[in-house]
């Protein structure tokens, strides 16, 4: 994919969705940057139409809904059928999200819910059957996010 070109404007629009995509408004965006609120608006319709904003996401608490099991499973997936391994994963129930690794054996990186190891196992002999080698498996305890940092600097010094 070819890098699209963004200002201070785009990064700081980027910047704050990510911070709180639910309760920033294109006004707050603008008053906090000076300009129109239209402006905003606008500027993200681009970022959408050339796919540097793909979505919002939620942040859902699993475990308040009995997921109290929250895996990554390491694993090893030829490299021509890599790509479409790691899409086909997203229809095992329980898998979440999926990520291509481009260097190292474990190459695909599964992120699973389940209520109980029961589930864990299903999916990991579902993994199995499509063709991946599962290498390692670890239970997460938290994850912690927040937005590229350098996005939210209102100086215009690069």
């Amino acid at each position: 994919m070819a890098s699209v070109s963004v200002d201070d404007l785009d990064k700081y629009i980027l910047y704050a969705l990510q911070q709180d995509a639910r309760h920033t408004s294109g006004g707050d965006i603008a008053d906090t940057f000076g300009v129109s609120p239209s402006t905003v608006r606008n500027r993200i319709g681009k970022l959408e139409s050339k796919g540097v904003i793909r979505g919002s996401h939620l942040d859902i608490d699993y475990e308040a809904l009995g997921y109290q099991l929250h895996t990554i499973i390491f694993c090893t997936a030829p490299i021509p059928d890599r790509e479409r391994l790691a899409k086909a994963a997203l229809e095992v129930d329980g898998v979440i999200s999926v990520r291509e690794i481009m260097t190292g054996e474990k190459n695909v990186h599964i992120t699973a819910l389940g209520r109980n190891s029961d589930d864990l196992s299903r999916i990991g002999r579902e993994l199995s059957a499509m063709g991946f080698e599962i290498a390692e498996e670890e239970l997460i305890r938290n994850e912690y996010t927040c937005p590229y940092r350098p996005f939210g600097d209102l100086s215009t010094e690069e």
